[in-house]
């Protein structure tokens, strides 16, 4: 949990600003063929930059996540934590604000897909949908993901399908 008596002021809000231009806060989705469900999703909020001194700020106010270097020299700061998510970052965002309409939007959705898989609903195959849906308008200027919608659901349809034939099968044995 953030103690926010030890973030001066003008530090939380450059690093939101910093946020509000740099930052991206990212739905993870991944193929799991050990899960009942086959998708892994997970939550992230990065920021990637030339400069390692603004992003090690990140890391010593925010007091998680990991520093690295790109093999491009690009240094970046990430959170991948589900629980430094929810108890760093996103009550540092909610004290300092973003100023864009975007980030405040990207940062909105960003936390109900949170919510909803604090209720565990990305279990299940409408959650997963419902979150699916939302993160299409989540950094909607991004490159494109490596799974989209359209494959991860009918990928599910397969796997539902295949499984509910072999019920089927067994029960008319």
């Amino acid at each position: 949990m953030i103690d926010f008596k030890k973030i001066p002021r003008e530090k939380g809000y450059y690093l939101a600003g910093f946020a509000d231009g740099e930052g991206s806060f990212m739905v993870v989705v991944r193929k799991r063929e050990d899960y009942k469900i086959p998708w892994k999703i997970s939550v992230c909020f990065n920021v990637s930059q030339k400069d390692r001194l603004i992003l090690s700020q990140f890391k010593r106010y925010l007091q998680c996540g990991t520093l690295r270097m790109r093999e491009d020299g690009i240094w970046y700061y990430e959170v991948n934590n589900f629980r430094a998510i929810v108890e760093n970052v996103i009550p540092f965002f909610e004290k300092y604000r973003f100023l864009s309409s975007k980030k405040k939007n990207d940062f909105r959705i960003f936390k109900q897909i949170v919510k909803m898989i604090e209720k565990n609903e990305h279990l299940t195959e409408d959650g997963i949908k419902k979150i699916l849906s939302l993160r299409k308008k989540l950094n909607v200027n991004c490159k494109k993901t490596k799974y989209g919608e359209e494959e991860i659901i009918k990928y599910m349809e397969r796997k539902r399908g295949s499984s509910e034939t072999i019920r089927q099968t067994l029960q008319s044995q």
